[in-house]
């Protein structure tokens, strides 16, 4: 006999849950909060930037979707877990949580000061651990809940079109960091994944854009032969937000036009 009925039409839905996006302002994290609004959950943003922020929130509520946004810097641990439990307080439970917020520092290794090493480390690892420590405290409690990390195929590669030590280094530690998250609480009911995109148009990697050198060379060491557009990583981050992934847990799920494929 069946014993968990698989409904596709409700699979990739989120109605009623309230889904934490940092970083979730601009870029990738801006991508999926708008795609997890349109499949109605209600999308809380934490960002730095307050500004932008309350402007995709607003877009979010305009189109017809649930949203609210909070100044946070996830390196604080004091924000963090005011942010959580504000959310909490509100509105009683924290079903999915997206570590968007990063940050890269692009520069020849024996010219990157330490200072500007833990810069990177501190929001891309530290800022992810806090934030997945904060919804653990609440989803263990519901015995519920799911986590997506944005890692990078830089966690996976030590290659590129540029030295990005502190950020390749930092983006393999999420790789680990989601692994070891999800076997600690798979029997909790909370699942762990990452998605690890490739590079993708956004403001993130504003400079490159402006170099058709570079451009050329990601197309040319890309088998698809072109960039991502934020929208193509909402996708893969809505399947392990949601039900269609049930028995998904410690995987990072690359994005990447075939990439880590070669």
């Amino acid at each position: 006999m069946e014993t968990n009925s698989f409904d596709p039409e409700r699979a990739f839905r989120l109605d009623g849950e309230v889904a934490i996006v940092t970083g979730g302002a601009k870029g990738i994290g801006r991508a999926i909060a708008k795609c997890f609004a349109r499949v109605g959950a209600r999308v809380v943003i934490l960002d730095f930037d307050q500004e932008a922020s309350l402007a995709t929130a607003e877009s979010i509520v305009q189109a017809g979707g649930a949203a609210e946004a909070i100044a946070l810097d996830v390196t604080s641990e004091k924000e963090v877990d005011e942010a959580f439990a504000s959310v909490f307080a509100r509105h009683g439970r924290v079903d999915v949580l997206v570590n968007s917020a990063g940050k890269a520092i692009r520069r020849p290794t024996v010219e990157l000061p330490l200072e500007l090493w833990n810069e990177v480390m501190e929001t891309n690892v530290t800022g992810m651990f806090l934030c997945c420590r904060a919804a653990a405290r609440i989803m263990l409690k519901q015995q519920s809940g799911r986590i997506v990390n944005i890692a990078s195929i830089m966690g996976f590669s030590g290659g590129g079109v540029y030295p990005n030590i502190s950020y390749q280094t930092s983006k393999g530690a999420v790789v680990n960091m989601t692994r070891a998250l999800a076997v600690e609480w798979a029997r909790c009911g909370i699942r762990v994944n990452a998605i690890a995109p490739t590079w993708v148009r956004t403001d993130f990697i504003k400079a490159m854009l402006q170099s058709p050198e570079v451009i050329a060379e990601i197309e040319r060491i890309t088998p698809m032969g072109r960039m991502a557009e934020p929208e193509e990583m909402a996708g893969a981050a809505l399947f392990l937000a949601t039900r269609a992934s049930d028995m998904v847990t410690g995987h990072t799920l690359a994005v990447d036009g075939g990439y880590l494929a070669q």
